[in-house]
């Protein structure tokens, strides 16, 4: 659709009192608007100044006389200070955006157009993961016939040293040059950690069963129709739910890992699964909850729902067949010894909160009731009544959403996409 444009022009006195004519509310909203514009720009300008100065480091660089070959990098990061994996246009705090500036700056690659690059997966703001996988051409430092990978280059002690402490290379393996990180992963393993809490895991458990083998988990995920995605049926493989320590299990404060295998998912499609677990874990639900969702012919519509938080989620294992992992154990031995420094710190944080808790419950009169621990990882505003969720507010159906973007000519249909974007 054509249609022109015009700015409307304005004096300095105009302005004034158009915001003199603002209620204290829109002064608030247009303040923040204008803050949220030029931290945008900020970071705009700060990417500009650093591509800058890598790219004259990277120009006193002869690659024209190095040797490359392709492999597969295996990360680990943790994405709770992170806005995601994948690099965006107004922000610099991406562990991809990190990933690459240390790429550059050890000059392993040139430029990212020209480096093959795949992600095994693409995880959003806050979601960690110690087993992503990317594919890439890097320098080599073997000539010719030379394959003694014992002399090749220690990519991941390089990249170490100028990576953050939360983002470290785990492993590297070489591999032929069309192999994708993405592509070639034949399953994706994810974790999510919870507390007990009050939580009826047994049921938890029941209910989990049904997730496992081929769905349409439409009313389980973030329905992404706007840029093509619509097919929504996935394998989950394996879908089992137990104490991180068997001695400690009883206690509220003990951990629990859900963890899921499965071929690829779609966009916030755990953090789906698990914000029905914990309705079902505290007996909002029935176990029976799930294979109605799953049942679309009977419920196309995705009930008004929340999703649980990003933090406990971790793509934990990504899997290859007929690879073989180069590991360094110095360099392995740096990245133990920074993890237990960020451990040591948080399990004191973690502590302390605890201690003081466990105090305060001699203040409390009885009867108090506490709200479960999980309820902290469900966002959204708690309603007085609760509503079974089958019964809620429905969005669009699938159909709908097709027909609607088909129409306004926005979207080119992918029937066939897979990916494992949480």
């Amino acid at each position: 659709m054509n249609c022109t444009v015009k700015i409307k022009k304005t004096n300095r006195s105009t302005a004034v009192e158009d915001l003199q004519k603002l209620t204290k509310e829109e002064l608030i909203a247009r303040i923040r608007s204008t803050e949220a514009h030029n931290i945008q720009l900020q970071n705009i300008i700060n990417k500009a100044t650093h591509s800058t100065k890598l790219s004259s480091h990277i120009s006193q660089f002869d690659f024209s006389r190095c040797r490359f070959r392709h492999i597969l990098l295996h990360l680990y990061y943790l994405g709770w200070d992170y806005q995601g994996f994948a690099v965006q246009e107004d922000s610099s705090n991406t562990v991809e955006f990190h990933l690459f500036q240390a790429l550059t700056k050890t000059c392993l690659i040139k430029e990212r157009t020209s480096s093959n690059y795949h992600r095994c997966g693409r995880t959003d703001k806050g979601v960690s993961s110690f087993g992503q996988v990317i594919s890439i051409d890097v320098r080599s430092k073997l000539a010719g016939e030379d394959n003694d990978l014992s002399k090749e280059i220690d990519y991941c002690r390089v990249l170490n040293r100028v990576l953050p402490a939360n983002i470290q290379c785990v492993a590297w393996a070489p591999v032929e040059d069309n192999f994708s990180a993405r592509f070639n992963c034949t399953s994706r393993t994810y974790k999510y950690y919870f507390p007990k809490g009050k939580l009826d895991i047994d049921k938890m458990i029941e209910a989990s069963t049904h997730l496992i083998g081929s769905h349409d988990f439409r009313n389980f995920a973030k329905m992404d129709v706007g840029n093509g995605v619509v097919q929504f049926i996935r394998k989950i493989f394996d879908f089992t739910i137990t104490p991180w320590d068997a001695s400690d299990m009883r206690s509220e404060y003990s951990i629990y890992i859900a963890t899921i295998k499965g071929n690829a998912f779609i966009w916030h499609q755990i953090r789906y699964i698990m914000g029905i677990l914990f309705l079902i874990g505290t007996n909002r639900e029935k176990p029976s909850l799930i294979p109605e969702l799953l049942d679309v012919a009977k419920n196309p519509r995705k009930p008004d729902y929340n999703m649980a938080s990003e933090i406990p989620l971790n793509l934990f294992f990504c899997q290859y067949e007929d690879v073989e992992w180069q590991v360094s154990q110095d360099s392995l031995k740096c990245v133990v010894e920074k993890l237990q420094q960020i451990w040591t710190l948080a399990e004191i944080q973690s502590v302390m909160a605890k201690d003081i808790i466990k105090s305060l419950y001699g203040h409390l009169e009885e009867p108090q009731e506490i709200r479960c621990l999980s309820e902290s990882l469900i966002g959204g505003v708690k309603a007085k009544h609760y509503t079974e969720v089958i019964k809620r507010q429905k969005c669009e159906s699938l159909e709908h959403k097709i027909k609607h973007y088909s129409k306004r000519k926005r979207i080119e249909i992918m029937p066939n996409q897979e990916d494992s974007n949480q």
